[in-house]
This record gives structure tokens, C-alpha cells and sequence, in this order.
């Protein structure tokens, strides 16, 4: 092919020799394809834009060093592969020919755009538009009023108010708030028990949104690592008594992202640490529904069951029924929950009464649209688990009983790595620094089980070759990418 000769800048043999760092990994009788992967690599991360001119092959001979035979092997691979363009006299430079990255809405075949690992969300449920035709039928009663319900529809109330007392959480419809999503109802909290320079207990690694959150209120995180088993109480005990912070946030069923669940007895002793510093928590349970493996009946009891009066509850439909709809809530004791719907008039008036509606009528039904995406999300599980065991076997992946997503502990530190490059081939990938409060985890990937097994199957194949290709790569990168999370 004959490409025009660019107009850009250089790149010497010397600061060739840094972006490739320490190329090559497989020995000697490999060294000409590794050359050729790390300056792909190079090219695909942006480091060596279109029109970069290289060096001569005798230079970056001298300054990696190697024989000029392999440098001209490896180069003669990047023009075969459309990546580097020469002519006698001008040089050589990088080139991205048509065709050679193709856009993303080529590269997934279940939708048009990327193949999102970034978000662990499941579609609606199927029976969402029957009760949609249901509810709108009701609203004429309700158009009448003024539509503001800042502690939320009493019919919703009553009916989250029984799910927690049929879990062995006696509860009142007066103990409930009805919120926008978790994420409101965490504000809300947050709002309501910490100011600027409070410290908040966190799990390391903890959900990027909440860390987002604390962070929004110029509170400080202050993280407690997780073991491989779950929760390190004696930890939090020295947490609790060193930093003394003002609130705990803590996930204990399904951890997003470790999956791990706290059991009754480390929950009893959870509440005495609480009770004995006298620190609130919020505890998150997002993803208490989604138990694959068990009967959710034979769950622990909630956290609140052992600590009442310090525990503020979060509960949220977006992981179980639809994130579309953004409904949560907030369960806590009488006193509290008054308090928090004084905090909440300076942020909003109340959750829409249409959604809120709509999630009395999923709750008022039998539950067998929930157990079937419960069967699906454990056949899901299991696929991802197959596929990264053939296409990525050097990742360890512990299988958790239930949530969406695997926390996989990588053979490298290459997290943002793998991230960024995924862009490239059509994947979305939040790098595991996303979770950490205070930077590292770039051994550790969440992936997400949401998606449907051919699209999963498909995203692991790819997420092989991108493992592969930046494997030669040492280059360091912001652990910081701006890719949604949920």
C-alpha cells in the first residue's frame, strides 16, 4: 500500500528503547515477534501516534540492543501488519490504514458499541412492561394529589417494611425511606453522619461509587483490607479503635467486588465491634437478592438484626429487577429515618411515584421472574468462569455464591493495562484501581456476569489477545479511567 509521507514528530532510538522497557519476554528465538508486539503495543495505547517517525534501523539496533537482522524482521511484520509505512530516503514511520482498528460498532455482535464489563447490570426483567401496563392503569388516583412523598408511597414502605420482618428483621413501614437508587440513599447517609475530614471504614477493595461518594462529602476513606476468606474483623477492631471513624460502609452480602457474604456469626461479631466503638454503618445490600447457589430464605440475617440502632440499611431494585427504574431504600430505626428525611429537602422532594408504583407491583406478585434471573445469572457465572479458564488460565478466579461479578486476581500487575488496550478491541473495563481507596489492586479485574453467555464467551476470547498483547508492554498508566461504574 502506498501511504503519503506524514508530517509529525520523531521518536529517537534512545526514548524508543524507554516506551518499550522490557520487551523481551520470551528469549532469544522470539525476540523479532516480541519487538513487533511492543511496538504494537505502543501504537494501540497511543504512545506512538500516526505519523510518529522511527528511527533508523541501525539506531534502534544500538539502543535496545540488538542485531539490525532482527530490528528489520520485526519492522518488516509491522508493514505486513499495516502499523509501520518506509519509502527509500524518507524513513519509516507509524501508519493506521483503514481497517487496521476497526471502529467498536463493528466488533460486537449482540449490539451496536462496546461490550460493556464496566457496569454489573442486568436488562429489566421480563414481567417490568406488564406491570408498567398495570400501574399506569392506577395513576389516575394518584394525579389528583401533589405527588410528594418524601418518605415514599406507604404502599411501597409497607411492602419493603415485610420483606425485612419475613428475614427476621422485625420492621415498621415508618423505619422506611424510599430513595432514587443506592447511590441516592448512600448521600443521604453520608449527609446525614459525616462532614468534611470525617473518616469512614471502608473494605479494600470497596464499590467505586460509594468511594466516590465519601470522597464528594470530603470525607477520607479509610480502607480494611479483605482476606481471601472475606472480612478481617480483628482489622476492623483496630480500625474502629486507632482511626476512630465516624460511619462504616460495608457490602457483607455478595461484596461487589469480591463476592464474598458475611456469615451469622461474623455478623454477631461485627455488632459487638460496632456497639463497642459506638460507630454507625451503612450497610449496602444491593445484591442480597441475588443469591445463585442457596435459598435466599436460609440467608443470614440482615445486619440490622444485630446492631438495630447503629445500622442504617441500603437496599436498591437495580441489580435484582431493573437499575432503569432507579428505586432504593433506606431501612433504619423510627428516630433515624426522620432525621435523614430532614437532610433529604436541601437534594430533592421525593423518588417519582410512577417507579415507585412499579416497584409495589413487582413486590406484590409471586417472585418467579426473580428466580429465573437468578438460574440465568448462575449459568452466566459459570460460563465466564469456562472461558477465562481457556482463554486467560493464568488469572485465578475464586466462584462466588451469588452477585454479579468475579473478582480475578491477575498473573501481572496489569490492570490498567489490560483496560486501556480493551478499548481497542471493543471492551469497556473498569481496572481494578477503580475499587481501591487509596491506589494498588493492579493485580485484580472485576468482570461482570450480566451480560448474555454468547456476548460473555465472545468478550473472553478478546480479553485472551489483549492479555497476550500486553503482557511485553511495561509502560505505567493512569489507574484512574474515566469509565462509568456500576
Amino acid at each position: 500500500m502506498d501511504h503519503d509521507i506524514p508530517v509529525g514528530g520523531r521518536v529517537s532510538g534512545h526514548r524508543l528503547a524507554r516506551l518499550l522497557g522490557d520487551w523481551r519476554r520470551r528469549g532469544a528465538r522470539q525476540g523479532t515477534a516480541d519487538l513487533a508486539a511492543g511496538i504494537r503495543m505502543l501504537v494501540v495505547e497511543g504512545q506512538l501516534p500516526a505519523g510518529t517517525r522511527l528511527p533508523a534501523e541501525r539506531e534502534i539496533a544500538d539502543a535496545l540492543p540488538v542485531s539490525r537482522t532482527l530490528v528489520t524482521a520485526a519492522l518488516d511484520q509491522l508493514r505486513e501488519d499495516g502499523l509501520v509505512a518506509s519509502r527509500r530516503g524518507a524513513g519509516s514511520w507509524i501508519t493506521v490504514p483503514a481497517g487496521a482498528f476497526r471502529p467498536v460498532t463493528d466488533l460486537v455482535p449482540a449490539e451496536r458499541g462496546l461490550i460493556d464489563l464496566a457496569r454489573a447490570a442486568p436488562p429489566a426483567l421480563p414481567n417490568l412492561a406488564a406491570a408498567m401496563d398495570a400501574v399506569r392503569l392506577r395513576m389516575p388516583e394518584h394525579l389528583a394529589g401533589h405527588g410528594y412523598h418524601e418518605h415514599g408511597v406507604p404502599e411501597l414502605r409497607r411492602l419493603i417494611a415485610d420483606r425485612y420482618s419475613a428475614r427476621g428483621l422485625p420492621t415498621s413501614p415508618d423505619q422506611i425511606v424510599v430513595t432514587s437508587g443506592a447511590q441516592h440513599a448512600l448521600g443521604l447517609a453520608l449527609r446525614l453522619f459525616t462532614g468534611p475530614g470525617d473518616r469512614v471504614l471502608v473494605e479494600q477493595p470497596s464499590y467505586p461509587n460509594a468511594l466516590d461518594a465519601i470522597r464528594s462529602m470530603s470525607a477520607i476513606p479509610v480502607p480494611v483490607p479483605l482476606t481471601p476468606d472475606g472480612w478481617d474483623l480483628a482489622g476492623i477492631a483496630a480500625a474502629l479503635r486507632q482511626v476512630a471513624p465516624r460511619v462504616a460502609y460495608l457490602v457483607l452480602d455478595f461484596h461487589n467486588p469480591t463476592g464474598h457474604r458475611l456469615d451469622a456469626q461474623g455478623r454477631t461479631r461485627l455488632g459487638d465491634l460496632l456497639r463497642r466503638a459506638r460507630t454507625p454503618a451503612i450497610i449496602d445490600e444491593s445484591l442480597v437478592d441475588l443469591d445463585l447457589d442457596g435459598d435466599p430464605e436460609d440467608a443470614p440475617p440482615p445486619m440490622a438484626a444485630f446492631a438495630d440502632e447503629l445500622v442504617v440499611t441500603i437496599g436498591s431494585a437495580s441489580k435484582s429487577h431493573w437499575g432503569g427504574m432507579r428505586i432504593g431504600w433506606i431501612r433504619a430505626t423510627p428516630d433515624l429515618a426522620h432525621r435523614l428525611v430532614s437532610t433529604r429537602t436541601s437534594v430533592d422532594l421525593g423518588t417519582p411515584v410512577f417507579e415507585q408504583l412499579l416497584m409495589a407491583e413487582l413486590l406484590t406478585g409471586p417472585d418467579t421472574a426473580l428466580r429465573e434471573r437468578r438460574a440465568e445469572l448462575a449459568v452466566q457465572r459459570d460460563v465466564l468462569i469456562d472461558s477465562l479458564r481457556e482463554h486467560c488460565p493464568g488469572w485465578k478466579v475464586r466462584r462466588p455464591s451469588g452477585g454479579l461479578v468475579l473478582w480475578c486476581e491477575l498473573d501481572a500487575p496489569i490492570s490498567t493495562r489490560i483496560a486501556v488496550v480493551a478499548q481497542s478491541h471493543g471492551i469497556r473495563l473498569a481496572p481494578g484501581a477503580r475499587f481501591a481507596a487509596q491506589g494498588g489492586l493492579e493485580r485484580w479485574l472485576r468482570l461482570p456476569y450480566a451480560l448474555p453467555s454468547d456476548v460473555l464467551r465472545d468478550a473472553v476470547r478478546r480479553l485472551g489477545s489483549v492479555t497476550a498483547l500486553v503482557a511485553g508492554s511495561t509502560t505505567a498508566m493512569d489507574g484512574d479511567l474515566a469509565v462509568p461504574v456500576a
